[in-house]
Formats: C-alpha cells, structure tokens, sequence
C-alpha cells in the first residue's frame, strides 16, 4: 500500500516508517566539515589574528641546562635590539618588566606591553616570529613554543610596529606557514595537531604541561570553543582529560572512575548489609523449590530425600524462559522429554491452584487517519482503517493430575500435550540451601549495631531539600537534594539510604563537576561513531531510526539532519515544532565499545557509585552476576532528543508514563535551545486551537463528554540551566492512578495521534502523558499528584524501582541513564516481575530481561566470598 503524503514532504508509510532524504531534511543545505578539514579564507585568517596575545609560560616541570640559560640570554639580547627599533619608529612607548617564575629565580624577561599598538590593531598579537632570514638550524625542539610566535625555541618576537596593517595579514601568516614548516623539519612527525593529526597548519600551540602535544586553531576554534589559547598552552585538553580527538574517544582507561575508596571496615559493613537484605528472599526461593521436590516425591511415591533431580543442559551464555510466561527459570523446573516445553516453578502452582491465565496475544494498534487529522482537521476518506483488536482463542483447560504431576501444554498453548513433565535443574543438587545455611551462620556470627539517624532534612536546610510538591498533610513533598561533593561523604550515603529506602526520588546537583569535563555534543559523539574503526559499524550510523512524537512511530532520518535539527530546530510546513528523538542511541550492548571514552566520563559522573557504578557498586546487586555468566543490559543508555518549553499539548517530545523493573539513574549531559519566532508562536497557538476543537468535537461524538477547559496551579521556574521536567509518583499511589487512567483513557492519544480505547495495563502499555490538565484532574478526584521538578544540565535523578514516571523535555537533551540493583528495592523487582509475567503474550513489557531472581542467588554468594577474603586479611 502506498503512503500519505505529509504536510513537511516526507512520506509516512502506513507501518509506521517513514523516509526523510538529506534533500528534503532542510532548506539550505551546509557542506559538514570534517573533523580533520581546515577551512581557508580571509575570515580564518582574521580569526586567527584576532587571538590574544599569549603569556610567556615558562616550563617549571623541565630542567633547563646551560646550553639553555645561554640561548635564552641571546635570545633577550635580540629581543631588546628589536625593541629598541619599535621605540625609534614610534617614537616614545613604554614597556613593562614581568618577572618569569623559573627555576632561575634572579633573571627576568622584558615583554613589551605596546598598548598604542595593540589599540590601533585591535587584538592583533602585540608578539612576532623573528625574522625569516634566520636559520632553521637555530631552532631548539625543546623550547618550541608554538602560538602567537611561532619560534619560541628563542623565546623572540618581532615589533607590531615593524608592519602596517595591510601587511600584517599577509607577510605576518607568509611567515606563519613558513616556521610551520621549520616546526615541522625539526620536529618531523611529531609538529602536528593532536586532534586531526594533520602537520600543515597556519597556527599550532603546545602545551607546556606534557611539551608533547600541539592543537591548531581551528581545531580548537571547532572541538574546543570554552577554551582559549592561554588555556591550551597552559595544560592541553589531553591533559586535561577532555581530549575529544577520534583516538581518546576511542580509548578507555584514561581517566579514573571511582570517586571514593572504601576501607576494609566499609567494604565489611555493606557486604554484611547487602547478606541482611538479600537472605529473606533466598530463603523464599529455597523454600519453593522445596515444595516442588515434595510433590515429586508423592509423583515417585518416595521420600523427599530420595527424589534424583537429573540436569538440564544449559550453558552460562543461554537464557532459560518459561514457555508460558516469559519469566526466567534460575533453577528447578519442569521440562518436557519430548517437545523440551519448559514450565516454571509459578505455572505450576497456578496450574494445580486452577487460576493459571491464557494470556492471548494482543495486537495492539490504531487508526492512520492522515496527517491532516494529526495536524487537528477532518480526516481523510482514503485513511487505512487498522482495527484494535487481540487473537480470540478460546479458554484452554490444562489442569494437573491428582498427584501433583503436569502433563505438557496443549498444541494451542505450544506444547505436545502428551508427556508429563519432568522436574530438572540447572544449579548444583543442595547448592541453593548450603548457600542459605552459610548466610546464616555468618549473619549469626557477626553482628554490626545498626546505623544512627542521618537524614536533617526535618531541619531548614534548604540547600539539600527542593520542593516537588503539594501534598496536604504530607511529610514528604520535599525531595532530598545534595550536592555532587557532599555524596562522597560517608553520613551524605547513609542520609541517602534513609530515603531510598522509603521509595523516594533522590536529585544529586551538578554531577558534572566530578568530571573532567569531556564534551558531550551530539556531533562529537557521531564524529566519534563516524570514524570508527571498524567500517561496518561506521557505514551504520549515516542514519538512523528517531521516533516522531507527533505520529509516535519510526522515521528514518539523516544522521547529520537529526543533529542539526537538534540545536537548530525542524518544523513542519504548517510551523508546528517537529519532535524526534533518538532512544538507546547508539546501542546499549554497544555504548562501552562504541563510546568507551564517554562511558569512563558518564560513570565518573554518578553519585552514590556504592549503588549506581554498572562496574563495580559494591551494592549494585546486578555487578554481582559471575563472569561469564550471560548478564542483563543495563546500560548506560543514551537518550537524545528534541524538546520546548511550552507544552503542546499534542506531539510533545517526552517519555509517557511507564514503570521500570530496576533503580535506576539519569544524567542530564547537554541541552541546546531553539527559539521559536513570533511567526511559529502564532501558528502554534491557532493549531492548538484546532487541537482543542477536534478533541471536544470527537468526545461529545463518542461518549457525551466536553473537555474541560484548562486551569493549571502547577508552577514550575525554568531558567537556563533547566532541562526536562519530571514527574514521579508515589508507589503507594499506583492503585489510584491505575483506576483515573482507565476511567479517562478515551482523552488520550497515541500512535498517529489516535484515541486510546484499549488497555491492557495502563503503566506498562506507555500509551499515556499526563498534562498539566490531566494531574490537576487527577489530583481533584483522586487526591494524589506526582513529585514534579525540573532536571537541570549536569543533575542526576535516582528513581527508584516501582515508581511510574514521566518526563517532558524543555529543550533539546541528551541524557544518558543506567540501571541498578539496590538491596532496598528487591522486594519492588520481584513484585514488578511477577506483574509483567501477567501481561498478555506479545506484550513490549513481558518479557523478563531482569532475571532478578538469578541475581539474587549469585549476590549472597559473592558477597559471603569477599566477606571471607576480607576475614582472612583482617586475621
């Protein structure tokens, strides 16, 4: 079937894909400059002049030697002789005596401070190269000094005065390129730019930190715009960790990830605290592995002790599913010999309870209507008409015998239906219980007195509180909000425990200053991304896959259009803001390899790391799992995407109200913002005039209703560092937010703008976003309302397992989350995985990518492991 023409000339196809050519992503297309081109011209070549003159930074770290201290004293002599030249050709000037801080303290530098001359030219350098009749072979490797002047092995300079304007741009560059080439025959294939590795350049500077590596201008016009060129020749971004050249962004290691070093009695004190938490649950899943070896044993007409449990062959880089369910199976299960249908431990007692559910698959989908119905007009008679519907099958009984056996599932269920199911394992015989008698007798052994109260949040202290909401008679309307420096602290980590364990979000401020500082500019890492070096993967990411918030389905889009729109914006023909973002971009299996240098930057960045560090949190259960040992994804992840600070109401760039199975931690990296003209304001506020016509009109057809008309009490500042706005709500509230989205679904829009008239689960569809319409609504019949509060740039935002949220972007973002474990929260994740196994067949939130159960095993065995090792070194 052929596709609807869009109102921006794009083509959306009925699958939900459509097309979006370089050609037709922007009026006025711009040639991309490489990373390693240099762009010539008159309006470089003033950029370059207009540099400030550098400082004479002395190298302190070096130890000059004789030869040294004599060629620096010819070199003063020259200096004073051209000076003496300035003075006679202008007359009278003055010059000021800076003393250099050397390892030679008696000696001094006269720097002619020109200011007549700098006046008359502006910025233009007050210092020259030396004359060009000198010879190459006066040069010193060493004392090169490559900036303003280019010879500064001599450490001399040439007067302004000495040259007009006129000639300074031409015969002052002339002389440029040629010590470019003096630079280059001394140094040979070390004079190049670090970033782009390229050796014929006008302007290079070296850093006098390491006196290895030099950066061009325009390089640092381009990769480095917050630096100047004091800056690079005082430490070089190498050195200071933010090199962001295809070499270091493809390289790991380079800086160190881990904030805080934990002591022995540290390490004691959380392992013991993980063991605690983890122990109840291991008993549980002993406990019903237990009842499965009894009812075998009435199966086999034997004694529990008696039943001989044959292996199940799986190796450690296999997944093992419950056929029925999608849950994963740690241990015990029961298997088919014939057909190798698996059944977990939970089917099975459903299964003799009688309660087990068909889950039929769900198709869940909506009507294309055209794009001129997305825009809020009448919707076109030759639209598709897809139908919501799920697969009818009739109720299949699969009931247990008398004795406890089960026989396979029926054909229509996926199984044989023929033999009966056999129990197997996966794990060592009693390898489960000995972990559990250990854990025991450890916990018994040694006992720790609980932690005193930490948490002054009751007290003003308004510095690590930010109010997100209005709660009447809640205690809980402020969140806990340190800064990034505080959380390194022990008591900062025990407040934060004290939270956490309550549910509560936790926003750690400026994150970022923990960094070194690596650039995170969309097109840096798609520079990165580009010049892989493995071709296939660089030849992938010329496009990719953005999600369009309006149609809420894929569009295939120019890498380079998408980054441009990023920071500059895309509307479409009718003005309206067109919003698209990337999710898990690129990969999150791949982020560490891809971006390996951005990864090392990001987790640097996380606060709280006992919890949140994906490598190493000592209470991050999920760093827990063997190597080799087949682990869930994680992360980190990357999320780019367009946003505005108005909401629209309709075709929003945003996150819609979901639910995660794990904690995890977002990282607001970068933002950019678009202004919108007066032009675009206008034709956003008719069509949103349009938006609310269409809304009313299809309610009163559909159920008698008429839409309220909006009256916000939600405020909410915005300033220039604000990023997203969030909204997280209460566990203890879900019941009641789960029954106001099934009692007003129908105001609610999804794929192509579509009504919502099915739900299967009204968090884990992702088929809602609550405006600030509909939480005043829910707040009015309901008597609940989400933690709200704005994400600002370098603010990290803890939520924890369980909680539903939402989040709406402000401007355009990039944030990069990962997922953990925490011990807190174990109970949440085993409940949120028994919830998604209830969810139909097909269902994007089914499966269980967790395997938390697994993780809680292999926790209390690594942890008993350390706790033992650190036992023998203490004796």
């Amino acid at each position: 079937m052929e596709g609807e023409v869009a109102t921006n000339g794009v083509i959306l196809k009925h699958n939900g894909v459509k097309d979006i050519s370089l050609e037709t992503c922007w009026p006025e297309k711009k040639k991309p400059v490489e990373a390693t081109s240099l762009s010539s011209g008159s309006s470089d070549i003033e950029e370059e002049i207009s540099v400030e003159c550098p400082k004479r930074v002395a190298n302190q770290r070096r130890k000059r030697s004789k030869a040294d201290e004599i060629k620096t004293k010819s070199s003063r002599k020259r200096k004073c002789d051209d000076e003496n030249k300035c003075e006679e050709n202008e007359k009278k000037q003055r010059s000021s005596v800076k003393k250099r801080a050397t390892t030679w303290k008696e000696e001094e530098v006269v720097v002619d401070d020109e200011k007549k001359c700098e006046q008359q030219l502006q910025l233009v350098p007050s210092s020259k190269a030396t004359s060009r009749s000198r010879s190459k072979k006066s040069v010193s490797v060493d004392t090169w000094l490559v900036n303003n002047e280019i010879d500064v092995s001599a450490l001399s300079s040439r007067s302004e005065s000495e040259l007009s304007d006129s000639y300074l741009k031409t015969e002052y560059f002339n002389d440029c390129r040629s010590m470019t080439r003096s630079l280059k025959a001394n140094l040979g294939e070390l004079a190049i730019c670090h970033q782009c590795s390229k050796g014929e350049r006008r302007y290079l500077f070296i850093c006098t930190f390491c006196e290895v590596r030099l950066y061009c201008f325009p390089c640092i016009k381009k990769w480095y715009p917050h630096l100047s060129t004091d800056d690079i020749l005082e430490k070089c971004p190498f050195c200071r960790g933010t090199c962001n050249c295809c070499t270091c962004l493809h390289s790991s290691g380079l800086i160190e990830t881990s904030k805080r070093k934990l002591d022995k009695y540290e390490r004691f004190y959380h392992l013991r605290f993980l063991i605690v938490a983890m122990l109840p649950f291991l008993k549980k899943l002993c406990k019903a592995q237990d009842q499965e070896i009894e009812t075998e044993a009435k199966v086999q007409d034997s004694m529990a002790s008696q039943v001989d449990i044959s292996e199940s062959l799986c190796s450690n880089e296999e997944r093992v599913f419950c056929n029925h369910c999608a849950t994963s199976i740690v241990d015990l299960h029961r298997s088919c010999p014939k057909c190798s249908y698996e059944l977990c431990l939970n089917c099975c007692q459903e299964i003799r309870g009688g309660w087990l559910s068909d889950r039929p698959e769900c198709q869940l989908q909506f009507e294309y209507r055209g794009t001129r119905y997305i825009h809020g007009e009448a919707a076109e008679p030759s639209s598709s008409s897809v139908s919501e519907d799920e697969t009818k099958t009739p109720s299949i009984k699969w009931n247990a015998d008398e004795n406890g056996s089960i026989r396979c599932a029926p054909k229509e269920l996926g199984g044989c239906g023929d033999s009966v199911l056999e129990l197997k394992r996966i794990l060592p015989v009693t390898w489960m219980s000995d972990l559990e008698q250990k854990a025991e007798t450890f916990l018994a052994s040694y006992s720790i007195k609980p932690p005193m109260s930490y948490c002054r949040c009751s007290s003003d202290m308004s510095s690590m509180k930010r109010k997100a909401a209005s709660r009447d008679g809640s205690s809980d309307n402020y969140l806990y909000s340190p800064d990034s420096l505080d959380v390194l602290k022990q008591e900062e980590l025990l407040h934060f425990q004290e939270h956490w364990s309550k549910g509560e979000p936790v926003i750690v401020r400026n994150a970022l200053n923990n960094t070194a500082g690596l650039s995170w500019e969309p097109m840096v890492m798609w520079r990165a991304l580009c010049e892989n070096v493995d071709s296939a993967i660089s030849s992938n990411m010329s496009d990719v896959k953005a999600i369009d918030c309006l149609a809420n389905c894929e569009v295939k889009i120019n890498t380079l259009c998408f980054f441009e729109g990023y920071s500059k914006g895309r509307t479409y023909e009718n003005f309206w803001p067109e919003m698209l973002k990337l999710k898990d971009w690129p990969p999150s299996d791949k982020f560490e390899n891809l971006l390996p240098r951005h990864c090392d930057e990001f987790i640097s960045a996380l606060p709280f790391q006992e919890y949140s560090d994906p490598r190493s949190g000592i209470l991050n259960i999920a760093t827990k799992l063997p190597e080799g040992l087949l682990k869930p994804d994680l992360g980190p992840k990357t999320y780019v995407a367009y946003g505005t600070s108005d909401e629209l109401g309709r075709g929003d760039s945003v996150t819609k109200l979901h639910c995660d199975m794990s904690d995890a931690v977002n990282i607001l990296m970068h933002t950019a913002e678009v202004t919108l003209s007066e032009e675009q304001r206008s034709a956003i506020a008719d069509l949103k005039q349009k938006h609310k016509q269409q809304n009313e009109k299809e309610l009163q057809e559909q159920n008698g209703l008429e839409e309220e008309e909006v009256v916000s009490d939600e405020i909410v500042v915005y300033d220039e560092t604000s990023g997203a706005l969030w909204d997280i709500f209460k566990r203890e509230d879900v019941p009641k937010l789960e029954e106001y989205l099934r009692k007003h679904c129908i105001e609610f829009r999804h794929t192509y703008c579509s009504r919502v008239t099915k739900v299967y689960h009204p968090i884990h569809d992702q088929s809602y976003f609550l405006t600030v319409e509909h939480k005043r609504k829910l707040k009015a019949e309901f008597g609940i309302e989400p933690w709200t509060f704005v994400q600002k740039l370098g603010e990290a935002v803890f939520i924890p397992a369980g909680c539903p949220h939402q989040v709406r972007n402000l401007k355009s973002c990039t944030k990069v989350a990962v997922d953990f474990v925490s011990p807190e929260n174990i109970d949440e994740c085993l409940r949120l995985t028994d919830e998604f196994r209830q969810l139909p067949k097909n269902h994007k939130a089914r499966e269980d990518k967790l395997e938390i159960k697994k993780m809680v095993i292999y926790a209390v065995e690594q942890a008993l492991k350390e706790v033992e090792t650190l036992l023998l070194d203490r004796s």
